[in-house]
């Protein structure tokens, strides 16, 4: 059975994950991490592939794109392909690296973004790669530094993620919910 055609034009949102074959580490230290990171930098301005989130787990990897022009398949099959190459070079293995093709799953553009965003970011905590929130301030393989303005990288849209942000807690307070909340009409009250 031919594989199905994956969504995806220009500006779609992508929350991508990619995995170890049968869960091995994809990164074996910090040179891994950064080669990994470092290549999908240069390929996002290139590609004009615009990088929300992202976070580089022992045996996984999420990223939350906008793709480019060319398209999601053709950053990922770069970004993949050169990196298995090298780590496979580096490490003297052979074979595949990653399990099956990566999993992009569209996500819409409300909302539901900055929750996305956050949720990535908080991967090393919540698998104990990092032991706080103060941590995570400081950890290296997570777009979490760049939001929090403890780094600078051309190619995370720290600025766009902050704007959304700051958009969506000016329309809260300009839309006071309270009163639904209390009548029942919406869930969890008005407050963020």
């Amino acid at each position: 059975m031919a594989r199905q055609a994956r969504l995806d034009a220009p500006g779609t949102l992508h929350h991508v994950m990619i995995r170890g074959i049968g869960r091995s580490p994809i990164f074996d230290d910090d040179h891994d991490r950064h080669d990994f990171i470092s290549r999908a930098g240069i390929l996002a301005i290139e590609t004009e592939t615009r990088i929300l989130a992202w976070a580089l787990m022992r045996n996984h990897v999420h990223l939350l794109i906008f793709s480019g022009p060319p398209g999601i398949s053709r950053f990922m099959r770069r970004l993949l392909t050169g990196y298995a190459l090298r780590y496979n070079r580096r490490h003297r293995r052979n074979g595949h690296l990653f399990q099956n093709r990566y999993k992009p799953i569209v996500c819409e553009k409300g909302p539901y973004r900055l929750e996305l965003v956050r949720s990535i970011h908080l991967n090393p905590v919540r698998a104990g790669q990092v032991e706080s929130m103060e941590a995570l301030d400081e950890y290296l393989w997570s777009g979490h530094r760049v939001i929090m303005g403890k780094e600078k990288n051309d190619w995370q849209e720290r600025d766009y993620v902050l704007g959304v942000s700051l958009i969506r807690r000016r329309a809260r307070r300009f839309v006071p919910t309270d009163g639904l909340w209390r009548m029942g009409r919406i869930r969890g009250g008005g407050r963020s």
